[in-house]
């Protein structure tokens, strides 16, 4: 998603199915690249192959939220640990959530910042 950014220079991302976490104890978010040990600066991608075969991800273990976020209609709603991750996103890739999938259909989005 850094680098992502880097070309496309978002105004904010949405977090689509996020409800497929709701299951998992923790949740690993890949925070960084490294290649023979060494860290890539944020936003870096490998420019060949060679390189991108060694690439190693460095995660961010979070603990999961155990519980369905199906009904939730406001970002308050959603369990405390899901709004860390979602926080967290943010913190990493230092662009704002505006929209979170909460269930399988296309409404079922909830807004981060304001109500819909």
């Amino acid at each position: 998603v850094q680098y992502s950014n880097l070309l496309n220079a978002y105004s904010s991302i949405n977090i689509t199915k996020l409800d497929v976490l709701d299951d998992l104890d923790e949740i690993q978010i890949g925070k960084s690249y490294k290649i023979d040990g060494k860290r890539l600066n944020p936003g870096t991608m490998p420019s060949t192959m060679d390189e991108l075969s060694k690439i190693e991800v460095e995660y961010e273990t979070m603990p999961g939220w155990k519980c369905s976020i199906a009904q939730c209609k406001t970002y308050n709603d959603l369990p405390e640990n899901a709004k860390k991750y979602v926080e967290r996103v943010e913190e990493l890739t230092q662009i704002p959530v505006s929209w979170i999938g909460v269930g399988p259909d296309r409404n079922d989005m909830v807004g981060k910042g304001f109500d819909y």
